[in-house]
Parts: structure tokens; C-alpha cells; sequence
């Protein structure tokens, strides 16, 4: 975590409530940074419109072919890349904040 090295402002991050986001282990690195840096929990089933990522990584596991197996791990990276610049021409979502 060298961010903190280079700012002098609080970070906070908003996150889902997914279980990497709540372990018991993370706890201790929270408190380490008090005052410098927290999580702010996304409310539970809040949709798609407050954590639009989840939207894209269903349309990344739909396109790619969730379960599919690939021969080579350069053919998975390629897919994935192949799926990536389509989505960077055509983005799933316009953010109007």
C-alpha cells in the first residue's frame, strides 16, 4: 500500500459487500491506516446502477463463455483482450454523474 506515501489526503474506497471485502484479516489492515484510508460498504442488493462493475463482469463471463475451457492460457488472454477492445468501442455503460 505505497499510496499513502504520496498523498497527504484520506483515501476512501467504496466497495461491494463481497466476502474479500469484509474479512476478518483485512480488519487488521484498516486499522493499521486509520485515518488515512476506508471502505465505505455499498448498501446490500443495491443494484446495478450504484456498482455498474458487476454489469461488466457479467457481460465478460457471458462473452468469454463462462466454464468454457481453453486450450492455452494465451488463447484465454486473447478472448479476453478480444472482449476488453470491443468494450472499450462500444462501451455496456454511459456514466452520467
Amino acid at each position: 500500500m505505497h499510496i499513502f506515501g504520496k498523498t497527504d489526503t484520506e483515501v476512501i474506497m467504496v466497495v461491494d459487500r463481497s466476502g474479500i471485502h469484509r474479512a476478518k484479516k483485512l480488519a487488521s489492515t484498516l486499522a493499521h491506516y486509520a485515518g488515512r484510508f476506508q471502505f465505505h460498504l455499498l448498501p446490500a442488493h443495491c443494484g446495478h446502477h450504484l456498482n455498474p462493475i458487476e454489469g461488466f463482469w457479467r457481460v465478460m463471463k457471458d462473452t468469454i463463455g463462462a466454464g468454457r475451457c481453453f486450450s492455452t492460457l494465451h488463447q484465454l488472454y486473447w478472448r479476453t483482450r478480444q472482449v476488453l477492445m470491443a468494450h472499450q468501442e462500444r462501451p455496456i455503460y454511459a456514466f452520467h454523474w
